[in-house]
């Protein structure tokens, strides 16, 4: 893995992005800002799941009005998504938002941009200036879009003449993204803005999917920039239940080594015609008992007896399964023999004692 690009250092709230700190972990709702209980209930349980930023949708003024509710309730910092009303990044910002997200191709005049700024450097606001492929003035033909040398190069030149804006208004607090739904433009693309800004880049794929494919597709391009070095904060885009994005999020950073694991990572083996007991059953037990555990221990659980001691003796924890009964190991060493429905709650026992111990390597 390659050294990390250097950055200079922006404020977002009480938080740094870019330099020498952490890559950051971003998410955002999908329930109207202006529901309040509803969004706040949400901006919650994101944090709770790990989300060290929270963006939020404000298309209207009763969502911005919310805004300085949630900012109040929260110690996280908030980023507002401003698009084609500048009046609503105005607004944002004088309800306590950290952040602001802001095409300034859909904002009509330069002016407003400007006043978006002005705002900014007033109220110490952070400000993420997106391109997308989906957003490029003028339209593209289909050709166009195919080419992706062109369009990286389309894309690098809107966001130039963005930062050109940004620049001209001693405005340096700033944060960029270069965004596509494909793969290989993102890596292009991302890569061709490291080379030419040393601003803090946010890493993501637009209109990733479902979960499944969401999160293979953003794993390809995010994983690759950020083994490259690229990237300072990322959001996984996907479908459906905003908790999922963090959960994949964390996935990836903590599969690359490159933030400290928050919780238990379970590793199970591939099912195959070997088994002997029934391994899915016996995963989503011993997931729904992690859930208790804060600790970054890592878990296996595995089916037969050919791979299966062998990674158990690896594990903080293990169960390997057999005949209608399952061997239980901690570090590294068998500890019991139980029957099968009895797994989930030997293992639960013997994780506490792990946890518990301050001599990990030698069971009691």
């Amino acid at each position: 893995m390659r050294t990390r690009r250097t950055t200079r250092r922006v404020t977002v709230g009480n938080l740094f992005l870019g330099g020498d700190s952490p890559i950051r972990v971003q998410g955002m709702t999908n329930v109207h800002t202006r529901s309040l209980e509803a969004c706040l209930e949400q901006v919650h349980a994101l944090i709770e799941r790990g989300c060290e930023l929270v963006r939020l949708a404000v298309p209207r003024a009763e969502d911005t009005a919310a805004l300085r509710r949630i900012v109040e309730q929260v110690d996280v910092p908030i980023v507002a998504d401003v698009h084609f009303q500048y009046r609503r990044a105005l607004e944002a910002i004088e309800a306590g938002a950290a952040k602001i997200r802001l095409n300034p191709g859909n904002v009509r005049e330069r002016r407003q941009v400007e006043q978006v700024i002005a705002a900014c450097k007033a109220n110490g606001c952070a400000i993420r200036v997106g391109v997308n492929e989906g957003s490029l003035p003028g339209r593209l033909s289909a050709a166009e879009r195919r080419d992706t040398p062109e369009l990286v190069r389309r894309m690098m030149e809107t966001l130039q003449g963005y930062v050109e804006i940004f620049e001209a208004n001693r405005f340096e607090n700033l944060v960029l993204s270069v965004k596509s739904h494909d793969v290989r433009c993102c890596l292009a693309a991302y890569r061709a803005a490291s080379r030419r800004f040393d601003y803090p880049l946010h890493l993501g794929l637009t209109h990733a999917g479902d979960p499944l494919t969401g999160s293979v597709r953003s794993a390809a391009a995010l994983g690759v920039l950020l083994a490259e070095g690229i990237g300072d904060t990322l959001r996984i885009s996907l479908a459906g239940d905003p908790l999922t994005e963090i959960e994949v999020g964390w996935e990836l950073l903590t599969s690359l080594g490159l933030r400290p694991r928050r919780h238990p990572q379970l590793i199970a083996c591939p099912t195959c015609g070997r088994m002997e007991i029934d391994l899915l059953a016996m995963v989503r037990q011993v997931k729904t008992v992690l859930q208790q555990i804060a600790e970054p221990i890592t878990v296996a659980v595995m089916g037969c007896v050919v791979n299966g001691p062998g990674e158990a003796e690896g594990a903080d924890v293990a169960l390997c399964g057999g005949r209608d009964k399952v061997v239980i190991y901690r570090a590294g060493q068998k500890v019991a023999v139980v029957p099968a429905e009895q797994a989930a709650e030997a293992l639960l026992e013997q994780i506490h004692i792990f946890c518990r111990r301050s001599e990990r390597d030698v069971p009691s």
